[in-house]
């Protein structure tokens, strides 16, 4: 399930992303992770939401309230486009959670928010993050050698993306 991040979810938010392999894989996610930086960047994802600019999900498990991962659309409303960026708990990896979320959250980013387009960007060696996108029916588009920066180490970043016209032909909802 999605629903919408609250600040009671930055200890659990901190606890999560304050494991290295997951913060590994994250360009934005520090390891350590510092006290007081996941309420700053859930106030952050309030602010941007009422702006309109971005729309931030904390993923629950339908069997519990704990959140266990964090989907997030980065909005341009000018051209129409967000960026998809996400992660899980290293315990809940491999269990289709993401895959699920990542769904649901592009559905809405295209019936709802009436998106043409959605992106998302993987370090290349996230193999695991690349077949996600792919599932959601994001088409690959290109490599960017040594585009970031992570733990002092360029990582060649990856990018996929996805049209409207071609989500709803996917989904049958022309």
């Amino acid at each position: 399930m999605l629903r919408p991040l609250l600040l009671a979810d930055a200890p659990r938010i901190k606890q999560l992303a304050s494991d290295r392999e997951v913060a590994d894989g994250v360009l934005h996610i520090p390891h350590p992770y510092p006290r007081g930086v996941a309420e700053k960047w859930v106030a952050r994802c309030q602010r941007k939401a009422k702006k309109g600019i971005g729309a931030t999900f904390a993923v629950v498990p339908k069997y519990d309230t704990a959140t266990i991962g964090v989907m997030e659309l980065t909005i341009n409303p000018v051209h129409q486009h967000a960026e998809l960026g996400y992660w899980l708990g290293k315990p809940y990896w491999g269990q289709g959670y993401c895959t699920e979320a990542a769904q649901a959250v592009t559905h809405f980013g295209f019936t709802t928010l009436g998106l043409n387009r959605m992106y998302a960007n993987h370090f290349k060696r996230n193999h695991a993050s690349g077949r996600v996108l792919e599932k959601i029916g994001m088409q690959c588009e290109g490599c960017s050698r040594q585009h970031f920066k992570k733990n002092n180490i360029f990582e060649d970043s990856v990018r996929y993306g996805l049209l409207r016209e071609d989500f709803m032909r996917q989904h049958s909802l022309v």
